[in-house]
This record gives structure tokens, sequence and C-alpha cells, in this order.
């Protein structure tokens, strides 16, 4: 664990009884005072149509927060490649490190305007029939398949509003491709004809992969020789198997001699194991309204989210579980603990850490306590 850095994923929630702008704020503060206690990087979620999340643009965040920060580094996890086009993001990303050189981290994801569940022809992924620990410790719960959301209404209309009329996703490792040879500035068309992104061609952006299973994502970043980012948080069953998929596909590339894997988790840290779960009530109803296609609810206090969840069934529950199963939740010591079993579990490089509670201050603290202890550790 010692010199294991720390990093933020942010994915700009939104409070009950707060707004958009209020959030974003926040989430500004954040990421300055993130830079203060020694976390080296801070991403930014995209998401759309979800009344509890501000987060809707990766970039246009980071390029707000470059502005309050001086050496972080700053980044999407992820930049959802389904509804965009390489061009138009090796451009964006251009255009904040024309300004803030060196400090960006490009985060891919496959999601936007793909349907959930695995890509075309690949067979679906079948869930575990039963969670279990690893050899340390680390809870690997049964898989969740979003591939029951694929028909729902409002997942076609998310598809519709992101995609123009008659567009189809470019595919994944294409697309890849097509962005790092913008960023270096080797792009030519199948017919021999060159393309320059200005700006953006020779940008200093590290170029980081998102995945949550041992598919496509994990596969485009390992022959590629990326940076790769395994999704405990989203899709806590296929951790491992995400790892260990990239690391077997790994290439050596100009920019990476070895694979290196960041891992995600949720966390909440208070002074104590009460006062932290306390905090972290909010989580079951905010994971519940994503699960259902709903979107994320605004985040509630941990009042209005035992209310929200009074007449749950046991399939409302169920639904939530692995996420709530396989949160970080105590003093520091505790979730130090937990994030050492989880990265001795998988190997992992860097931890990322997501943190989502109602109160602002709330949130701050639970940073500053979790980068103290974790700082002690690795003294």
């Amino acid at each position: 664990m010692p010199g294991i850095p720390l990093g933020v994923l942010d994915l700009v929630p939104i409070p009950s009884g707060s707004t958009a702008a209020k959030a974003l704020r926040a989430s500004i503060d954040l990421a300055r005072q993130a830079e203060e206690f020694g976390y080296a990087r801070y991403w930014f979620a995209e998401h759309h149509l979800n009344p509890g999340v501000a987060g809707a643009s990766p970039a246009v965040v980071l390029a707000l927060t470059a502005a309050a920060t001086s050496t972080i580094r700053l980044g999407s996890g992820a930049v959802q490649l389904g509804h965009r086009t390489a061009l138009s993001t090796v451009e964006e990303f251009g255009l904040v490190d024309a300004l803030h050189p060196g400090r960006l981290d490009l985060g891919l994801g496959r999601s936007g305007g793909r349907p959930p569940g695995p890509p075309d022809g690949a067979a679906p992924a079948e869930p575990a029939a039963a969670g279990h620990r690893t050899g340390n410790g680390l809870l690997i719960p049964p898989g969740f398949s979003f591939a029951s959301l694929a028909g729902h209404p409002r997942v076609a209309l998310a598809q519709r509003l992101l995609l123009l009329p008659g567009a189809r996703p470019q595919d994944y490792d294409e697309q890849v491709g097509d962005v790092l040879a913008l960023l270096r500035g080797e792009y030519r068309s199948p017919d021999g004809i060159e393309a320059h992104a200005v700006p953006g061609e020779g940008a200093d952006v590290q170029v980081w992969i998102l995945g949550s299973s041992a598919g496509q994502s994990a596969e485009t970043a390992g022959r590629n020789g990326l940076r790769f980012t395994a999704n405990y948080h989203v899709a806590p069953a296929g951790v491992l198997e995400a790892a260990e998929a990239y690391r077997a596909a790994f290439k050596p590339s100009d920019e990476l001699e070895r694979p290196y894997v960041s891992v995600s988790a949720d966390v909440v840290v208070a002074g104590d194991d009460a006062s932290a779960r306390e905090l972290a009530a909010g989580y079951a109803p905010w994971v519940h309204g994503i699960r259902t296609a709903a979107g994320a609810v605004p985040y509630p206090t941990p009042a209005e989210a035992r209310a929200l969840t009074a007449d749950w069934t046991g399939a409302d529950h169920a639904l939530v579980a692995d996420r709530l199963d396989t949160r970080f939740v105590g003093s520091p010591g505790t979730v130090a603990d937990q994030l050492g079993i989880l990265q001795e579990a998988t190997g992992a490089d860097e931890l990322l850490i997501t943190t989502i509670t109602h109160g602002h201050a709330d949130r701050v603290r639970s940073y500053r306590l979790l980068a103290e202890e974790w700082h002690r550790r690795s003294a």
C-alpha cells in the first residue's frame, strides 16, 4: 500500500433542495481542496438525464476547474464515446490543454449512444450465481446485468437525444484508434487524406480507458498500451476479470512499458463508523434511480432516504445490494483498511475515490480524513 496514489471521481451530485449551479460550485471547491489534501487527480464523470447529477460534460467542468487549481491532474471518468466522434473529443481536450498544458487525463468509455450490455456480436455475460470473497477478504458480489434496461423507454429516449437521427456509434476499438492518431498527428483516412486536430494534436494528455468487465474496453486498453481503470464502484462483480483481461492483453507502448491499473471505489468517511453510515444513507435511493432507468435522484438527506426506502420490496433492496455491500463506509482507519484490501486483491497502482453526501462540508471532510489517514500510513 505505501506509495499508492489516491484520486477523486466526481459525479457532480445535486443534493435535494439544491441546484445544478450550487453543485458545480461545490465540486470546483472540492477539487481545489483535494489538491491541497494531496490527491493525485480529479476526474469528472459524464451522465445524462439524471435529476441528481450536474456532470453532463466532463470537458466543460474540468475547464472551469482548471482555473481554480494549479497542480492536480484533471480529467474525464469517462467521456462517453458512444455518442461522440474522435475529432470532437480530441479538439475539446486540446482546447483545455492549450491553456493548462500537461495536466489532463482523457478517460474514454464505451457508453452513451450504445445500448446497455455487451458489444454487438458478443455473448452476454452470465451473472455470478453467488458472491464470494477473495483470499484477502474483498467482497465480489453477484453480477448485475444492465441488459434488462436495453428496451426501457427512458434508455431509448436517451439514445435518441444523444445521437443525430440515423447515426450509429463507431466501433469502439476503431474510435479509440482514431483518438490516438489525432493526438499524435498521424491520422489518415482510408483513402489516405490527412487530418490534423488543432487544437488537440500534440496535446500532452494521458489517455485512459475505463471498463467494468473483461470485454472490449479492457482489451482495447491493453492492446494500445494505455492506462486502465477497473470500475469496482459501478460493477464490483467484474473488477478482477476486467483487470486481468487488461493485463493479459497489454502490449508496451511509447507511453507505458507495463500495465497500469486504477480501481474505483465508493467511500464515505467520518469521525466514527456510525456517523459515516448515517452520512451514507442516501446512497440506496440514488443507485435505485439509476438502475430503474429513472435517473439518479437529487441526493437525499438521511431522513429523506429512510422515507424513500420505507416501502421498498425485497426486489428493490436486491436491485441495489451489490453496490451497497461494496461501499467502504466508516472511520478513517476502517476505510483505509478496506481500501488496502481492494488494492491488494486487484494489484491496483492507484485508487479512485467517489464520495457523495448530502452536505458539501461532510463530503470535503470525508476526503480530508481519508487523505490524512492514507498519507500517515504511507509515511
